[in-house]
Order: C-alpha cells, then sequence, then structure tokens
C-alpha cells in the first residue's frame, strides 16, 4: 500500500498519483515480489530536503530524494499481512526543474525518482559500481515504457 502525503501548498504533482500507483506495482512485478508493503511517499520542498540530507546524512545540501529504509534496521515494522518499508521523500522544485534539465515531462521524472526511492527501500542501492549498475538497469527496466 502507498501512502502519499503533500508537505508542499501545490498540487500540480497530484495528478501522477495513479501513475506512482501503477509503478509500485510495476516495480513489485519485475522484481517478482507480492504486494505486502507499506511505504510512505512525501513530497516536500528544498528547504525540508535540505534539513533531512543534513541531519541524516551529513549532506549540507538541497537533494531530489532520499529514501528511509525499514527492512535493513531494528525499526521495521511487520503487520498481520503487510511490511513497513519505510519512506521516500521527494523534493518537488527538484522535480520539476530536472525535467525541464533532462527536456522529458514532468511526469517521467516524478515517477523516476519515485522508482528510484522504491528500489532503494527494497535493499537496492549505488555505492559501487556493480551496486550501480544492477539498480540501474533495474530502474531503466521499469521506466522504460514512460514518457
Amino acid at each position: 500500500m502507498l501512502n502519499i502525503v503533500n508537505r508542499t501548498k501545490y498540487r500540480d504533482l497530484e495528478q501522477y498519483f495513479p501513475e506512482l500507483e501503477k509503478y509500485y506495482r510495476k516495480t513489485l512485478n519485475v522484481l517478482k515480489m507480492e504486494d505486502n508493503y507499506v511505504l510512505s511517499l512525501i513530497i516536500c520542498g528544498p528547504v525540508t530536503i535540505r534539513k533531512i540530507n543534513r541531519e541524516y546524512r551529513n549532506i549540507d545540501a538541497v537533494t531530489d530524494v532520499i529514501s528511509f529504509a525499514l527492512l535493513d534496521s531494528e525499526d521495521a515494522v511487520e503487520y498481520e499481512d503487510r511490511v513497513e518499508l519505510g519512506d521516500i521523500f521527494i523534493n518537488r522544485n527538484r522535480v520539476l526543474s530536472q525535467a525541464e534539465e533532462y527536456a522529458h515531462s514532468v511526469k517521467r521524472e516524478f515517477v523516476f525518482l519515485f522508482v528510484h526511492g522504491l528500489l532503494h527501500l527494497l535493499g537496492y542501492d549505488h555505492m559501487n559500481e556493480e551496486e550501480e549498475k544492477i539498480m540501474f538497469d533495474l530502474q531503466k527496466k521499469i521506466v522504460r515504457d514512460l514518457k
């Protein structure tokens, strides 16, 4: 189950929420995983994501997406039939600016960042070349039909 919270005053990304749900399910399908998870997506602004980045990653900079995975922590929560994956924070402003920078749609950028964050929640990372290749190949496979 995907819970989405918009902590900004803007509603422009809300039209893409059904796409996020679609690509959440597609990600699980590609990975051959059951849909027995709960996760939250929080849409925020640059001030919030910079604060989170500084406090939790010791990086004092604005970024596009940050994930907090619970599966690999002792804080993991299991319900009767669901497992809490964690939280994904996406910076609304970066969605818009990066869509323009990369010359593709806002929808594509938003879904791409969501899938990137979701893969982190599911245990994928890009800390070395081998991990990066695996994770980025999965991202490409999942969003290849996205425009």
